[in-house]
């Protein structure tokens, strides 16, 4: 059955409804901030519940986006499975793997997340107008089993399929029987076993919330599997995370309005007049887009069936075109209102403010390097030059005056202080609305707005679900010590700084090629921030050298993303591909070494002696196990108490015979 079918009969019903209700989601999230802060300004009072409904609306969008990209194919995975060239029976062998694997995992957090919901029934805390908490809670395992089943169908084409499918799962609840000291073959098998499958191309999410919960089960002093729903709970009910679904709801506006048209007018009448003009304006206007989408591929999506002809006509060879709008896929990540460095400030708990200061001179060097390539090809290539018409470059700034200043508003609302960062994203979208639908009507409210809210639910789904699982699983990596094993490790057999941040490249480069952006941080942060730490490295030049080397990692062979979506977007052989984007990857490999070799080039804005204050690892290491939030160590025993049902009660002392009365 393929994604299309369900849209018969009384499928068809339920996926409307469906729809409709991520479209509700996301609409009273942007509603209710935006109430919240204009109620703020106009009176002086500020509504603190409306801030936790929606955070609970965030979870709400999470599993329901979750549910939608499992119904039409579009959960993130690696791109590995699409290199092997496999006959069609193998194809569908694989296929049917994938699925029980990603089948019988959703299936254990389907059942984790019940023992999580059960046992935060107990809590009196509630919602402004009395509702439970426990109650938001429930979309976790609705949300959870919807996707179970529709892994099952859907990635089966037959019956056999999906009767492989259950006995999977079956297996899956069967192994947890098996009792402490003996678990050693589960974990290994487990392990190797979701490696393989994400290999070939399960959900991210599955591989990376079964390994979760295979190593919490493999532990000495086992904790139940509640603790995954636990830490999915807890980070995307963050406020800060509602940031994502905000801004990235912003960009699908704007990327399926005119705005990418209007855009592109703008900066081809401003720059066509300079060699390389148009291909400078090319990386500016994709700049632009990818600080509000995150370097989730829409730029290349959206952007590359009007660039690409451009750039052709203009005089552009082929392999130069494809190679710039594979590299500029990402290339703005560094700019606000980036969402990765808003992941990155809450996971390392450095200032975003401060980070976005500290990611402007990187990202305008990343940004230079290219435009300065373009020109140089433009020259070589005797691209004929536009003149420069002065009218027309101000009819062009002024038709696009909307999308000029958004960027404005997110500036002076967030560092003027009148907005936090998810109230700005708030405003950011309801401001896309407004130009998308109500001045340029370039998106019908009845046909097409429905059709943007329910394609960034999805993509949103797919991405918060990998954080949530992400969060277990990095809980379990500090709670065994991992950190400070490596930063010993690396203390002890890396002994130069200049050797150590090569190889923080070089790792860091990997890590971006295999894995999502989103998923890298929350996992791969608190890994390296001790070691940073140790070996002096100051934590906003740690975080713009992550970020970048990630960045890199999206236009990196064999695997990385932009390479794939190039590929699908232009429709060129991926092989192809990787030979186009290879010049543009070392031009941005330069640019990398030189943030990693130049910190003042992130730390230029601090204060000397703080830049160069003396660290404290000891300290720091003592510090790294509290990316536990302490407010979690109570329910974590809550749930290890409601796990152990064998365990006797301790029998109370028989009382002291009484004394007799005389």
């Amino acid at each position: 059955m393929t994604p299309a079918d369900d849209r018969t009969g009384w499928l068809h019903k339920l996926a409307r409804i469906e729809d409709y209700f991520a479209v509700a989601i996301l609409a009273a999230m942007v509603l209710i901030t935006v109430a919240g802060v204009l109620i703020r300004w106009f009176t002086g009072e500020s509504l603190a519940g409306l801030t936790r409904y929606v955070q609970s609306l965030n979870l709400w969008i999470a599993f329901a986006g979750a549910a939608l990209a499992a119904r039409t194919a579009k959960h993130l995975s690696l791109s590995t499975g699409a290199l092997l060239q496999l006959q069609e029976r193998t194809r569908v062998l694989v296929s049917g793997f994938t699925s029980a694997i990603a089948t019988a995992v959703t299936a254990m957090l389907a059942y984790a997340s019940v023992q999580f919901v059960k046992a935060m029934s107990v809590s009196t805390e509630v919602l402004a107008g009395g509702i439970p908490v426990w109650f938001v809670q429930c979309i976790m395992p609705a949300g959870f089993a919807m996707m179970a089943v529709r892994f099952a169908i859907k990635g089966n084409s037959s019956w056999a399929g999906r009767a492989v499918a259950l006995v999977t799962v079956a297996i899956a609840f069967a192994a947890g029987l098996i009792p402490e000291g003996d678990r050693g073959i589960v974990l290994w098998i487990g392990s190797v076993v979701l490696l393989v499958a994400v290999a070939l191309g399960a959900p991210i999410f599955t591989a990376i919330g079964g390994l979760a919960m295979v190593l919490f089960f493999g532990k000495a002093l086992p904790v139940p599997v509640s603790a995954v729903p636990l830490e999915t709970y807890d980070i995307v009910s963050e406020p800060i995370l509602v940031t994502i679904p905000l801004f990235t709801l912003a960009g699908y506006l704007l990327a399926e309005g005119g705005s990418s048209k209007r855009l592109v007018a703008l900066f081809r009448s401003w720059f066509s007049w300079a060699p390389g003009g148009t291909a400078a304006a090319t990386v500016l206007v994709c700049a632009f887009f990818t600080t509000f989408t995150g370097a989730s591929g829409v730029t290349i999506l959206a952007l590359g069936g009007l660039l690409l002809p451009i750039l052709l006509k203009a005089g552009y060879p082929e392999r130069f075109a494809i190679g710039l709008l594979a590299a500029s896929g990402s290339i703005g990540l560094l700019f606000p209102p980036s969402l990765p460095v808003i992941l990155y400030g809450s996971v390392s708990h450095v200032p975003i403010d401060d980070l976005y200061v500290a990611g402007a001179l990187p990202g305008l060097l990343l940004i230079g390097l290219l435009v300065v390539f373009s020109v140089a090809v433009g020259i070589k290539h005797g691209i004929k030059r536009e003149p420069l018409v002065v009218s027309d470059a101000l009819k062009a700034l002024w038709e696009a005056k909307w999308e000029v200043a958004l960027p404005v508003l997110v500036l002076v609302g967030f560092f003027g202080g009148l907005m936090t960062i998810f109230e700005a994203a708030a405003f950011t979208a309801a401001y896309a609305f407004f130009v998308e639908v109500v001045i340029y009507k370039d998106l019908n409210l009845r046909e097409d707005v429905p059709r943007v809210f329910v394609e960034c639910a999805t993509l949103i789904g797919g991405v918060l679900i990998i954080l949530g699982v992400a969060k277990g699983f990095t809980n379990y990596l500090v709670d065994a010590e991992v950190p400070m094993q490596m930063t010993a490790w690396v203390g002890s057999n890396v002994g130069s700084k200049i050797l150590f941040i090569l190889l923080l490249n070089i790792f860091l480069l990997i890590v971006g090629c295999l894995m999502d952006i989103f998923s890298a941080i929350v996992v791969v942060v608190p890994l390296i921030v001790p070691i940073g730490l140790a070996f002096g490295i100051n934590p906003m030049h740690l975080g713009i050298l992550f970020l970048a080397n990630l960045e890199l990692g999206f236009l990196t062979p064999p695997v990385g993303m932009n390479l794939f979506l190039a590929s699908f977007r232009f429709k060129r052989p991926l092989t192809a591909v990787y030979r186009m984007a290879l010049p543009f990857l070392g031009i941005l490999a330069f640019g990398v070494l030189l943030i990693a070799y130049v910190p003042s080039m992130t730390t230029w804005h601090q204060d000397p002696a703080e830049v160069e204050a003396p660290i404290n690892l000891d300290e720091e290491l003592e510090e790294t196990p509290a990316l536990v939030l302490p407010d979690n160590v109570d329910l974590m025993q809550m749930l290890m108490e409601e796990d152990d049902d064998s365990a006797e009660p301790a029998a109370e002392p028989a009382p002291p015979p009484a004394e007799p009365t005389p």
